[in-house]
């Protein structure tokens, strides 16, 4: 009943995927890459009736894109989904698993929690529009420690920061520091590579003092590089800035699979 995801699947999951939050859904956004990627599972029922895609990196599960065909709710077929996942990681020596939950959603809170998800942590997502600035005191970190940032976010998905990594941030350019005499904010930024001209920071706010210079940096250099739209996702509460607009707060899941 649970099967990978077929080109033909595209047209029936989309049509229960248009109107699953109040704005719609970015499924149609998406479909083309995760079933490039693979592990996008489905369930069937003579048609398709749920998906979920899964993405594998180390020793640890990203689960997400969990869709359920209302006609079809409530008859546990997202917990055979998550749990098929599962296995799957398990199989390729994976020991924690990961997903990312509305925190208002508490009918899939309650799905996590019954297949013992833990609340790891709670994050908030902000957009910020792109204007030019001249006024920020930036610099790009060459030295952080992963003991104290453990994950990242890259197209959504949190995902755990080590060596190799930090290397190519370091090279890259891609952590920003800005140094407050009470505390420093860092930003890690990325591409998004799903949703076309997309910046995606992960910031982690230490004042609002350096976290304010953070932000007036980010809108100017997403001037800089053509970007349209800045997503933040930072496990603070941000202070009051022009066109710093708070979306949504989401609880980090987290199952220990040993």
């Amino acid at each position: 009943m649970i099967r990978e995801a077929k080109t033909k699947d595209k047209i029936p999951i989309l049509k229960f995927c248009k109107n699953t939050f109040s704005w719609g859904d970015y499924i149609e956004q998406v479909w083309d890459s995760w079933l490039s990627e693979g592990n996008l599972f489905v369930f069937e029922k003579q048609l398709p009736v749920g998906i979920c895609h899964a993405f594998y990196s180390k020793d640890q599960i990203w689960i997400e894109g969990i869709r359920i065909d209302p006609n079809f709710r409530r008859q546990k077929i997202a917990s055979e989904l998550v749990m098929n996942a599962e296995l799957v990681g398990k199989e390729k020596n994976a020991s924690l698993s990961y997903m990312l939950i509305d925190t208002q959603n508490f009918s899939s809170l309650n799905m996590a929690h019954s297949l013992d998800y833990e609340i790891f942590q709670t994050w908030n997502f902000y957009s910020l529009s792109p204007k030019r600035s001249l006024s920020h005191k930036i610099q790009f970190e060459k030295s952080l420690n992963p003991k104290f940032y453990h994950h990242y976010v890259k197209s959504w998905r949190w995902l755990p920061i080590d060596d190799y990594t930090l290397s190519q941030f370091y090279e890259d350019k891609k952590i920003i520091k800005s140094s407050s005499f009470d505390n420093d904010s860092i930003a890690i930024i990325t591409d998004s590579e799903h949703f076309d001209k997309t910046l995606i920071v992960t910031l982690f706010s230490g004042s609002e003092n350096s976290v304010l210079e953070i932000i007036s940096f980010l809108q100017n250099h997403a001037i800089e590089k053509n970007y349209e739209r800045i997503q933040i996702l930072t496990k603070e509460h941000l202070p009051a800035f022009d066109s710093l607009e708070h979306k949504i707060s989401f609880h980090l899941m987290k199952k220990s699979l040993v």
